[in-house]
């Protein structure tokens, strides 16, 4: 990481499924979200006595996975931050075999799932959800990855042994049968928000770092993954703690409908609708 006081940038350069990721956030979203953050989940952890988990719910682009890596960071080698453990649900893919041989309906036609693969409908969710209980019961366990060289999960790739976990992916939060009883196992949310035409400009220069050409990276992402942008940002419940991104990259608390610049992080203890898991 670098810092850059006179901007007050700090820059981050990390490594996110063989993709090389350059990203920035501004000293306030540092100080003023990201460190509260770490430090209400540390003494959450602290105050229940055991293993946490939290959801944290994005939309494609939206740079979630950086995020997580970048909080990681933070969370290391400071004495008033619990250490943090980042997993993600790409590793609950169904095969590349499966999606070859099974089809769905989109639009009125029958076309392979290998072609909408990222969609709610092409992730093992009865997997996904026994392997959520076992993190949250506290269990030791495997987790896991997706490989993008072999377009295959790979098994438990990582173990799951830290008392904070904080566990993204595009429809943790979804509104929709199967995935919103995934909730239930959270101790506390998180949303990402942004606006579409800023996820689809990410998402297709994403996709040209992996050598696509830009014509292919557009017809991709406009055929693909715009739909699971729209699923995310239309039907995502809401969470605890709602972030914003604006069109500089710049993270902002979103409360009531409005970017907010101030104010205290909302958690569990002063949402009564949401209580702790027990």
């Amino acid at each position: 990481m670098e810092r850059h006081p006179e901007s007050g940038v700090n820059e981050f350069f990390t490594n996110i499924n063989g993709i090389p990721v350059h990203a920035h956030y501004s000293d306030r979203a540092v100080e003023d979200i990201f460190l509260p953050f770490l430090r209400s989940m540390t003494a959450l952890q602290k105050r229940l006595g055991r293993r946490i988990l939290v959801m944290l719910a994005a939309p494609p682009g939206a740079g979630k996975s950086t995020l997580l890596s970048y909080l990681e960071m933070l969370s290391s080698g400071r004495d008033d931050i619990g250490r943090i453990q980042a997993i993600g649900i790409d590793g609950f893919h169904r095969r590349q075999k499966y999606l070859l041989s099974h089809t769905v309906i989109r639009d009125g036609n029958e076309i392979p799932m290998v072609k909408i693969k990222g969609a709610p409908v092409t992730f093992d969710l009865e997997g996904l959800t026994r392997q959520i209980q076992k993190v949250a019961s506290g269990e030791k366990c495997g987790w896991p990855v997706y490989d993008r060289m072999l377009h295959d999960p790979v098994e438990d790739a990582v173990t799951i042994d830290g008392n904070i976990i904080i566990l993204e992916g595009n429809y943790l939060l979804l509104d929709e049968d199967g995935w919103r009883d995934l909730r239930q196992y959270a101790d506390y949310t998180v949303l990402i928000r942004a606006e579409e035409e800023l996820l689809r400009t990410r998402l297709i220069e994403r996709r040209m770092k992996t050598g696509v050409a830009e014509e292919a990276s557009r017809e991709f992402v406009d055929d693909s993954d715009m739909a699971n942008v729209r699923i995310c940002l239309e039907r995502s419940l809401p969470a605890d703690l709602i972030l914003q991104i604006d069109d500089n990259d710049d993270y902002f608390k979103y409360i009531d409908g409005v970017i907010a610049k101030n104010g205290s992080l909302c958690d569990r203890r002063s949402s009564p609708a949401l209580p702790v898991r027990a």
